[in-house]
C-alpha cells in the first residue's frame, strides 16, 4: 500500500465511539461518547451530554467542539444525519430494529 492509500485509510476509517468517557481523549472521541450515549442529536444536545462530563468547559466551547466533530465526520460520510426543524440530527447508523424481511428468493 503507498503513502496515499494510507492516508486516504486513515482519514476515512469508520469511527468506533469509546465504551466509556476518558477526559484525556480526543474531542473526537468525546464528542462520539456523547452522541453514543444519547442515540441521536443534534450538536447543541450532544454538548449538553458532553457538559456532564466536562464540568470545567464552557457551554459555548462544548457547543463549538461538537459542532466541528459532527460536521467533519458527516460531510466525510463516516456518520448519518438527516434534516429536523432544530438543524441537522445525528446519529452512528446503529440498527436499533430487526430486519423483517425474508430471504425466500422467490419472493424477491
Amino acid at each position: 500500500m503507498n503513502k496515499a492509500d494510507q492516508a486516504f485509510n486513515e482519514e476515512f476509517k469508520p469511527v468506533f465511539p469509546p465504551e466509556a468517557y476518558h477526559a484525556e481523549a480526543s474531542w473526537q472521541d468525546k464528542v462520539l461518547f456523547a452522541l453514543s450515549q444519547l442515540g441521536a442529536g443534534n450538536a447543541p444536545e450532544v454538548a449538553t451530554k458532553l457538559a456532564e462530563f466536562e464540568t470545567q468547559e464552557n457551554a459555548t466551547a462544548l457547543n463549538q467542539h461538537a459542532e466541528e466533530v459532527l460536521q467533519g465526520l458527516y460531510k466525510k460520510g463516516l456518520i448519518k444525519g438527516h434534516e429536523q426543524s432544530d438543524g441537522l440530527q445525528y446519529d452512528l447508523s446503529k440498527i436499533t430494529r430487526p430486519n423483517t424481511g425474508g430471504t425466500d428468493p422467490d419472493l424477491l
